[in-house]
């Protein structure tokens, strides 16, 4: 099995995501941190939580170990 995603490389793939309400890039705050066990039942090693600098809907994401979508809420 290769190496997981570092924090760096979560954390990109999450800003090359648009915001789900509003479609822009632009994001006020960004946070990526290891998932917990609940997260990581789904399959997550990071839970990233953003909040769009835009219209401001805050965002879940959760992302395995392969930088691939876990989930998104």
């Amino acid at each position: 099995m290769a190496e997981p995603i570092t924090r760096e490389r979560a954390e990109r793939i999450v800003r090359a995501h648009a915001c789900e309400n509003c479609g822009e890039y632009s994001y006020k705050r960004l946070v990526v941190k290891p998932a917990d066990d609940g997260q990581r039942e789904m399959g997550a090693i990071w839970h990233a939580v953003k909040v769009c600098g835009v219209c401001g809907h805050e965002q879940e994401i959760g992302l395995d170990a392969e930088g691939d979508i876990t989930y998104a809420s």
